[in-house]
């Protein structure tokens, strides 16, 4: 092509200044009347770092359809981002503080106290409880520290749920502490300091959601909000003796809450009983119109009326099928009393009338080491760097995406966190490109599973976890990641596929097994109560009918 048929394209260019329209889409929208250029030593150095060459001839071109770019970039910048507004005289918020001793903070429980209540509620659903967020959900003018000094952010926005959440009548006294970058099950890595058992002091609340766990079952908070991308709900919920639920994928706007992966990101109530468990998730489940994680056409369910005209019967259970899941008694060195209190409940399940049939789903055995496996590649972008490229959500643009990590950014995070961002190193490095879809695909296979077995009953039964609550370590900081990690070996075998799958799973207590290092030491443990996708109301008439069999402590 000569100079005179470039320049002869590029007047036709300028003078249609819409390129492409005709066809709905396109990668060149406008030139603009006079179209700048880029600077060609910036376009050879652009090419350079991707290892790139242009055809020489059309240099020219490129510096033209790039430096096209330049204007709407500068427009875009000086636009006003469209966020989220709080309304601050509605939902006030005041005496904001950070407790500066264990008794402040209920031993950890709390990361930062405030009180916040609205002017004008719509319901009364909440109405009288006090509520706790867990340190990763946006409440504008608190410091957020998602457990960790790694970045710092104080939200200008309110997550959808918390405003859910003041509309039904509650009192949010607080941000419960969580372990660092949400990446951890025990309950000593968090910036805000250590969480302790409220049945032992000096051992774990379970992570991520520790603080949590801690403050529903101390009865600092009636109910909380926590995080659940492994297990962080039902972690805590199961270390500290208290009831929490992983809704089904999708069934809750995470919005303003710090994702480690949207496929597996989920928030969940938390609270002492099953029934207030139902309605934290009452007034929180629905589309927001914001989160793509949602569908649109969700129904509005009242979770309460329905659990409790489902206990009405002497035999609740009765003519309800459930499967006990062979593989989830067989993880490798799960403790012996779990299983036989997991045992004994699934006898007073037969008792309340129950049908009990076991349930083989081989794929279960694998399933947390694909998950490990997938998480890296997608989750340590949008965890650590806070990238959301490909995504129709609220966009958290106040707390700026990062290249990479810093040294010390890296040295700020937990070891559950350093593992992760390695992890994502070394597969982006030595794994094909199609490693994750694999991951992906497999993990679709495992989906089908479940499907095909709830089927044939109406919810699944686990152990929640494999073992008790761990010892903390008094100087973290001392022990090396190895040995920091390998206190919860399989920790995640039994909650993280449900949440590759995205099946609601809630975990009640089933009593108290002795702890590993003293058997004078009891801990709580508990019972996992899995789904068909959004059918909350079959996993809280189990759990509630569990519940109400007996006083769990007695067990």
């Amino acid at each position: 092509m000569d100079q005179g048929q470039s320049q002869d394209i590029l007047h036709r260019f300028l003078s249609s200044k819409i390129i492409g329209a005709k066809d709905g889409i396109m990668s060149v929208v406008t030139l603009g009347e006079n179209p700048k250029k880029l600077d060609t030593a910036l376009l050879n150095t652009i090419t350079t770092n991707a290892s790139l060459k242009l055809n020489p001839t059309h240099i020219s071109d490129w510096t033209i359809l790039l430096g096209a770019l330049q204007d709407p970039i500068a427009q875009i910048l000086s636009e006003e981002d469209y966020t989220l507004t709080p309304d601050l005289e509605k939902y006030p918020r005041t005496n904001i503080s950070i407790p500066s001793n264990d008794q402040e903070s209920d031993q950890g429980g709390w990361a930062t106290k405030f009180v916040s209540k609205a002017t004008s509620p719509k319901t009364d659903l909440l109405a009288g409880k006090t509520v706790a967020l867990k340190d990763n959900i946006a409440f504008a003018s608190v410091r957020c520290t998602n457990g960790t000094t790694a970045t710092s952010w104080t939200p200008t926005i309110d997550a959808p749920v918390a405003t859910r959440i003041l509309d039904a009548g509650a009192t949010i006294t607080g941000k419960a502490a969580c372990e660092n970058a949400c990446m951890e099950g025990d309950s000593d890595t968090s910036c805000t300091g250590p969480v302790h058992n409220v049945y032992a002091y000096g051992y774990s609340c379970g992570g991520s959601s520790s603080g949590s766990g801690r403050l529903v079952s101390s009865g600092e908070v009636n109910v909380a909000v926590g995080g659940d991308q492994g297990g962080s709900v039902r972690i805590p919920a199961s270390m500290c003796g208290i009831v929490g639920l992983k809704p089904t994928w999708g069934l809750v706007p995470y919005t303003g809450i710090l994702s480690l992966e949207a496929t597996i990101d989920h928030a969940g109530p938390m609270a002492r009983n099953v029934r207030d468990c139902a309605a934290l998730l009452e007034v929180m489940a629905g589309p927001d119109g914001i989160d793509d994680r949602q569908p649109c056409n969700l129904p509005k369910r009242s979770y309460m009326a329905d659990l409790d005209a489902s206990l009405t019967d002497c035999k609740p259970l009765a003519g309800v099928k459930i499967g006990v899941l062979s593989e989830s008694l067989s993880i490798p060195g799960i403790s012996e009393p779990i299983v036989t209190l997991f045992h004994r409940a699934v006898s007073t399940l037969r008792d309340l009338g129950a049908e009990i049939q076991e349930i083989s789903i081989p794929l279960h055995a694998d399933a947390a080491a694909v998950w490990m496996c997938s998480l890296p590649l997608s989750g340590a972008p949008t965890a650590l760097l806070n990238a959301s490229t490909g995504r129709k959500q609220l966009h958290l643009n106040d707390r700026a995406p990062l290249p990479a990590l810093s040294q010390d950014s890296f040295d700020a995070l937990g070891p559950g966190a350093q593992t992760l961002y390695l992890r994502y190193l070394y597969l982006r490095h030595t794994t094909p490109p199609a490693f994750h879809g694999k991951c992906t695909n497999l993990l679709r296979r495992l989906n089908d599973a479940y499907d095909l077995a709830l089927q044939s009953v109406s919810v699944l039964l686990t152990p929640t976890l494999p073992h008790p609550p761990s010892k903390l370590f008094p100087d973290p900081s001392s022990h090396g990641p190895l040995e920091r990690l390998s206190r919860n070996l399989n920790l995640v075998a039994n909650t993280a596929p449900f949440n590759s799958t995205g099946h609601p799973a809630l975990s009640v207590p089933m009593g108290f097994v002795p702890a590993r290092d003293d058997e004078g030491v009891k801990l709580p443990a508990g019972l996992q109560i899995v789904g068909r996708k959004f059918c909350e109301g079959d996993v809280f008439k189990v759990g509630a009918a569990f519940e109400g069999s007996g006083d769990w402590k007695t067990f």
